[in-house]
């Protein structure tokens, strides 16, 4: 940790014990706290091995939120436990991370990180892409790296895909959004 300079970005940061951030007493380690003041940016990089959920209920307790949430989604993690990355986003809010915390953090958290300010926002002249997703109020289990379960209220499920500008279904860009509704 002490090699990490201010934009460094540590991904996997929030794996399971014994090479989690926290403490076994559940508080944050002094030199995962010290990086973070350096400015060294915490990614989640969920995958096969990297999340689990002690861990994160330790990490949000202390105050210690990720700056960005990521899927390391694989072949060995596409069916389970990471998924997807709204599979993931859904983990958070189970976790307690409000959906704006956890938008930011896959958007404009993630397009900051890699230093591409045209992405992850919408403000004209921003290139224009936009994932639309749902919100659905169902109970959700979800599982971390370890195999422990919880169960969340909500879930995001996939609805639209806008690609510069352009609605895309089946993988075919249809029409400029412009001034159209986006209620389809």
């Amino acid at each position: 940790m002490a090699r990490l300079r201010p934009g460094d970005i540590l991904t996997h940061c929030f794996r399971p014990f014994p090479n989690a951030p926290a403490d076994p007493q559940g508080g944050v380690r002094p030199e995962i706290t010290a990086a973070r003041e350096r400015g060294v940016i915490f990614d989640i990089g969920h995958g096969a091995g990297s999340f689990g959920f002690a861990t994160g209920r330790a990490m949000l307790a202390a105050g210690f939120k990720p700056d960005v949430i990521s899927s390391d989604v694989h072949v060995i993690s596409i069916k389970g436990p990471a998924f997807d990355l709204l599979h993931t986003l859904g983990k958070f809010m189970a976790l307690g991370m409000t959906l704006p915390e956890v938008v930011a953090c896959a958007t404009v958290n993630a397009a900051r990180a890699i230093r591409r300010t045209g992405m992850g926002t919408l403000k004209p002249g921003a290139t224009g892409d936009a994932s639309i997703f749902e919100v659905v109020t169902t109970p959700t289990e979800y599982r971390d790296v370890r195999g422990e379960h919880i169960v969340g209220e909500r879930r995001l499920v996939a609805r639209g895909l806008v690609l510069s500008g352009a609605w895309w279904s089946d993988g075919v860009a249809s029409s400029s959004i412009g001034s159209q509704s986006m209620s389809r």
